[in-house]
Parts: structure tokens; C-alpha cells; sequence
């Protein structure tokens, strides 16, 4: 799904056959303005998405950004002006709030686990852990607070989780179909492996470096602290490294300071508050 593609399905869902409140109460060549306004401290996130959402409604509504995504925001801001029919401006509101302040709220909370890194190799990944049909916002607004987007969905990378290895039948066979699989269809997808202990780390070390079984990353899955730092030391740069498994503010300094090159954290968008913003008429 593409951008325009969920705004065109999120404008249907809301507006249905008719903004009935707009119609009946706003004449239909009533020309006015409005200001998204900032109520909470943050970062701003989704600034460009509400851009396509004002074009989607009525392309002759006139929007003037005065903040972009990624500025830092006090309560206080104007983060733009829309101008123009008053009807398409009430149909564009909710949808406009709805985005930005959920996407302003991961963009900060992302931000401030990214400057927990500092001084550290490690760089934070998003996950799939995300709202259905708001995938692309929610990508979107971590990419802007500083993350990086790991794999989109499914079609994206080869990601051989725990049931992956217990269906296929274990994890060198998994490696190996996972191999065969991409020779036969004439693909290029990163493979990655997930392990859950030192012995399953050393099989992927093993398999991995055999002729024809591509492995690239190693994926250490709720692991301790200590003892990604452990793995970090015997894998020794073989393969990328990535960390994941209830990794949240509270803990992500300890991970990021064993030397594991990736941090994944679902938190950054299922454990997120979205931040106040409102549409004001003046």
C-alpha cells in the first residue's frame, strides 16, 4: 500500500457517503482558513503526509508550512496554515490530526530512545509490530525520529524466526530451502536468522559460512545483556548482529553497549502516546 492509496481508504472510512455535518451546516462556496497548533513538546512528524491528505480532499486548498518534519515543537507552534473551502477543510481535519499526532508521538518517543545510543555503534530498527493499514505512516515517523526501517513486511527480507525453524524442520534446513529458494526465483533478499542460544548461534556460524547457505545477519533474540555481549565477542564480525526481544527505554544503553551493531524495539510503535496537536479555525 502506498501513501495515497491509505489516504484515499482512511478518507472513505471516515467520510462515507457524505461529511453530513459540513453540508448541512457550511455553505458550499464558503472560503476560509485554519492553523495546526502545537499543545505538547516534541518532535514533528507527518507534516508531509497531512500535505498529501489537503491535495487528496481538494487540490486548491493553499497550505503553508512554517515547521517541517523532524523540527523540535513546543506547545505554542504553528506547525502551517490551510486555507480555502471551509467543507474540504473540515473533511481533511481528522484525518490530518489523526496521522500527525500519532506519527509525532512515535517521531519523539524514537528520538529519545535514538539519543540513549550515543556513543555507541549500535543503531535502533523498527519492527512489524505496527497498526494495520498505518504500516506506511507509522515507518514513516520512526525513519524521521531517527530509526532505521528494517524490513517493511514479509516481502521484503528473509526473516527465519523460532516457528520458521521448528516448521522447516530445524535451522540448517531452514538456511538451506531459505537458499534454495531465492536461487530458484532469482531473488536478492538479505537472509536473517533468529537464534534464542549459544548453540543455535554456533550452528548459524557453521551453516552460514558453508558454500551456497548465505546468512547475513544474526538475529539474537531475548537474550541478556551479558550475554549479547557474549555472542557479540563469538560471532566477531562474521555476520551483522542484531539484538531484539522486550528492548525498551529502560534497558537499550545496556544492549547498545555490548557491540551488537543492531537494537530492534517493537516499542517504538506499540508503546508510543500520540502527541497533542489540534486544527484551529481563526
Amino acid at each position: 500500500m502506498n501513501l495515497q492509496e491509505f489516504i484515499q481508504l482512511a478518507l472513505t472510512e471516515d467520510v462515507g457517503d457524505g461529511d453530513h455535518t459540513s453540508l448541512s451546516t457550511i455553505p458550499a462556496d464558503a472560503q476560509k482558513r485554519a492553523r495546526l497548533l502545537v499543545k505538547e513538546a516534541g518532535i514533528l512528524a507527518g507534516v508531509d503526509v497531512a500535505l498529501a491528505i489537503f491535495a487528496e480532499v481538494d487540490p486548491a486548498l493553499q497550505v503553508d508550512v512554517l515547521l517541517t518534519d523532524g523540527s523540535a515543537i513546543t506547545p505554542g507552534d504553528v506547525v502551517l496554515t490551510v486555507s480555502g473551502n471551509a467543507r474540504s477543510i473540515l473533511k481533511a481535519e481528522r484525518l490530518v490530526l489523526n496521522c500527525m499526532q500519532r506519527m509525532s508521538g512515535i517521531a519523539t518517543h524514537t528520538r529519545q530512545m535514538v539519543n540513549l545510543l550515543e556513543g555507541t555503534r549500535a543503531q535502533l530498527l523498527d519492527t512489524r509490530k505496527t497498526t494495520p493499514n498505518f504500516r506506511i505512516c507509522e515507518k514513516i515517523a520512526t525513519k524521521i525520529g531517527g530509526a532505521i526501517n528494517h524490513r517493511f513486511g514479509l516481502f521484503d527480507m528473509i526473516l527465519i524466526k523460532d516457528n520458521h525453524v521448528d516448521y522447516a524442520g530445524g535451522i540448517e534446513a531452514a538456511i538451506r530451502k531459505a537458499n534454495t529458494y531465492l536461487n530458484e526465483t532469482d531473488r536478492s533478499l538479505r537472509i536473517e536468522v533468529e537464534t534464542r542460544n549459544r548453540a543455535e548461534v554456533e550452528e548459524v556460524l557453521r551453516i552460514g559460512q558453508l558454500e551456497g547457505t548465505k546468512v547475513d545477519i544474526i538475529l539474537l533474540d531475548n537474550f541478556k545483556p551479558e550475554g549479547v555481549r557474549d555472542m557479540v565477542r563469538l560471532i566477531n564480525g562474521r555476520f551483522i548482529t542484531e539484538a531484539s526481544g522486550g528492548i525498551d527505554e529502560t534497558t537499550l544503553r545496556a544492549y547498545a553497549e555490548t557491540g551488537v551493531d543492531y537494537i530492534s524495539s517493537g516499542a517504538l510503535t506499540h508503546r508510543v502516546r500520540s502527541l497533542d496537536l489540534s486544527l484551529k479555525a481563526y
